[in-house]
Formats: C-alpha cells, structure tokens, sequence
C-alpha cells in the first residue's frame, strides 16, 4: 500500500503527524494480523452460541479488568486470533465479531459501532475474554483507532494502526496497546513493552489462584511530555534529531517513536551517530578479548577482533562492525539471525547488541558482558538516549526499552511481562498506574 510522504519538523524539533485514510494503511507483516479463515460476511457470535466452533467448549477464560484512569473518555479494541486462527474482536459483552473482507484486496473499513469497548473517565469495566487468544492486542485510545479487513492468501487479516506512519489515519490519536496470549492450556502472557513506541501510559496487574499477584505498571502519566522534552533537551547538546522521536499533533506530542522506528522516517538521521564507538570498541579488543558469558552451558566465550570482524570462540560465523540502524533494532547485519546458527551465536548476539544500546563496551569491567549492573547503562555518548529516558520515566523500572532489555548480570528485571498457568484476573490500568 502506497504511503504518502508526509514530514514537517515544528520549531521543537518534533514530528508532526498528518492523518490519512484508508489508501493510507500500512500493510506489512508488523501490522497486519492475518488468520486462516475467509468468510463472505461478517459474524458476530454471542456467548453460549457455539454456531460451529467446537474448539471454543473446552477452551480456557479469563477475567479481564479495565479501569479508565485517564482524564478522559477512552475506547477499547480487543483483538486477537480465536482458537480456530479465525482473527477476531472481542466485544465488552463476551459476544465476538468475525470481520470479513467480501474477498478484498484493498483493506475495507471495520465499523466502530462493531468492535470498540467505550469507557467513560472513571470507569471500571469487567468482562471475559471467552477462550483461548493468540497474538492478542488490548488496543486503549483517547478517540477512535482506525481497522480494516483484508483478504490475504492465507485468509482475513485484521490492517492494525502504524505507530510510526505519520499519514495513518489513527497518526493524531493518543493509544497504546497490551499484548496478551492465552494458550489453549491456560497459559498466559501478557506484556507492555516500548521497544517500538511509548503512547497512552498503560500498567498492569495479574491475580492469581493460588499464588501472588504480579504486576507491570509501565510510565507515570505524564510521561509522554515529559520524554519529549527530555529528548529535546538531549539533542540540543549532541545537535542529532532526538526530538524528531516525538510524534505530535497541533504540536502536541502524542506519541514517542524509538530511533529503530524513527530510522523509517530520517534514515540520515542517525546514520554516523555509533560510527567512532564502534572503531573504538574494535581497536579495544583486537588487543584483548571480549568476553561473553553465555549465561548458560557454554559459560564464558572469548572473542577477538581479526581484521574487520569480530570472532567468537566454538561460534560458528563472525561479527561484522555494526551500523547505527543495527544498534537500534538488534536484528540486522551482526545481530540478525540465520538457519544453521549455533547456539554460541545465538548466545552472543542478544549480549554483544545490549552492550552497545548501553554503551558498556568501552567502560571499566565491560570487557565482560554482561557484568555491570543498570547503574552503569547509558553513562557515556553515544548511547540509546531513548531507552536510557524512557526508564527513568517508568513508574517501577519494567517495560522493555530495546530488544535485549531482558540482558543483566543477576536478576534484575526490566521485562513488563505478567505470566501465570493459573491467572484469575489480568487488570489494566488505562492512563495513570495505580
């Protein structure tokens, strides 16, 4: 789908938005949820009617909880993909809304009126998610989000809003989303995370039977602003476009991109901001090693650089120097992975990756990684000053901020995940944590 080339850069050195319409959908494999059923018109499905979906009678439920915190009226958009790979929308009711596409190519609007849960300022609202879901999404937003339904090969698949598409018709909306599995044994996953983007502040709580509660309580309310104006700050003193990370409307920001997002929008921006860091750290450790614990069987690795490529010992392919788009999304040239990796490899990456997003590679004991604690993170520049002010903002130290937020020496803990095999009742704090 073709996006229209949309940027103006307000005297704050935000981004500002410009909403589009439905020709303006990103279809892509991070938004879009595609399930494996085709159907010629929409279903609704009300509890208790097992209108042919015998997997739902013995699927597992679970008590969801929502309570409006915000200042002001928010909806809410269940999704996910129902037992049978059917994409789905679960209503405040229990009742559940099968989109269809008519057999479209082109993404056809989903109606409001079918598939948002409103929730007016102050509101407790309790319903049951009435089966097993996976890749599942609680969608919060101050206004209303923008969905479509399109055919894919495979069958419908569900167009979700692109943080970072600044003609997006839901680009002027303040959201955010949970994520949440809930595995036909009754196992569930639920996560808050600002890997990609930090928008309308979200925390969480999980009851369980038999067990304590856990809890994930994500940014204070006000941390949106207040990131943004700590990134302006940030890049009045190293003169790169940290501020262009926030997305605002009317010049209010709404929305935080991390650079790995923001790379779509300037790929410039950054291009040479790791370039001297990385020749340093290779100069480092073409004279001594870099040593890797794996965390696991294969204890601690060693590696050298040798030429231009850094080597691990028992790994089964070499590293190369990494750009700045590497750094930030962990997950291309060095850092990417490929079929036929040894587990060396796959120990190395998530740790090597860590220690530049925090700079540690270069500091004193970072010749081990990971060995240094969170106090020692994001200390010197460059460095990820998203992921450094993003935590600073988070009311209880979880939500991951980067990829390989989950890489510390001990047990410290910045995942904003809850799991259980017994969950009673996840509760979502919409707006402000309690």
């Amino acid at each position: 789908m073709a996006i229209r080339s949309s940027r103006r850069a307000p005297p704050d050195g935000f981004t500002e938005v410009n909403p589009g319409g439905i020709d303006d959908l990103t279809i892509s494999r991070d938004t879009t949820l595609n399930g494996t059923f085709q159907g010629e018109e929409p279903i609704i499905v009300i509890p208790d009617e097992d209108a042919g979906l015998s997997a739902r009678a013995e699927s597992p439920t679970l008590n969801l909880q929502f309570l409006n915190r915000f200042n002001g009226f928010v909806n809410a958009y269940l999704t996910g993909m129902d037992p049978e790979g059917r994409v789905a929308f679960i209503r405040a009711d229990g009742s559940v809304y099968y989109p269809s596409s008519g057999g479209s190519s082109v993404p056809v609007w989903i109606p409001q009126a079918d598939v948002r849960i409103p929730l007016e300022a102050g509101q407790q609202l309790n319903m049951v998610l009435p089966f097993a879901l996976t890749s599942g999404r609680i969608y919060y937003a101050a206004g209303e989000l923008s969905f479509a339904v399109v055919s894919t090969p495979i069958g419908e698949g569900i167009v979700q809003p692109a943080p970072n598409v600044l003609t997006d018709p839901s680009a002027g909306v303040n959201w955010g989303f949970v994520e949440l599995t809930l595995t036909s044994s009754g196992v569930l996953y639920a996560n808050i995370s600002y890997v990609d983007f930090v928008g309308m502040p979200l925390g969480m709580e999980l009851t369980v039977y038999g067990g304590e509660s856990q809890s994930a309580y994500g940014v204070s309310s006000d941390a949106v602003g207040n990131i943004c104006n700590s990134l302006s700050a940030q890049a009045s003193r190293d003169l790169r476009p940290w501020g262009g990370l926030c997305l605002s409307s009317s010049g209010v920001p709404i929305r935080v991109v991390s650079p790995y997002l923001y790379h779509d929008l300037d790929a410039n921006g950054f291009t040479t901001y790791w370039d001297q860091y990385g020749n340093d750290v290779w100069q480092k450790f073409r004279n001594q090693p870099l040593v890797i614990d794996t965390q696991g069987p294969r204890g601690h690795v060693n590696c050298y650089v040798q030429g231009d490529t850094l080597n691990c010992d028992g790994d089964n392919r070499g590293y190369g120097r990494p750009t700045a788009r590497d750094i930030w999304g962990c997950d291309s040239g060095p850092f990417g992975k490929m079929s036929g990796d040894n587990d060396v490899h796959l120990a190395v990456i998530p740790r090597l990756c860590a220690a530049f997003v925090r700079s540690t590679l270069l500091s004193q004991g970072g010749e081990v990684q990971p060995s240094l604690g969170s106090s020692n993170y994001y200390l010197v520049d460059p460095t990820n000053h998203y992921s450094r002010i993003v935590h600073e903002h988070e009311v209880d130290g979880k939500g991951y901020a980067f990829a390989y937020d989950d890489v510390n020496p001990g047990s410290e803990n910045a995942s904003g995940t809850v799991s259980s095999g017994q969950p009673d009742t996840l509760t979502i704090f919409i707006g402000s944590p309690p």
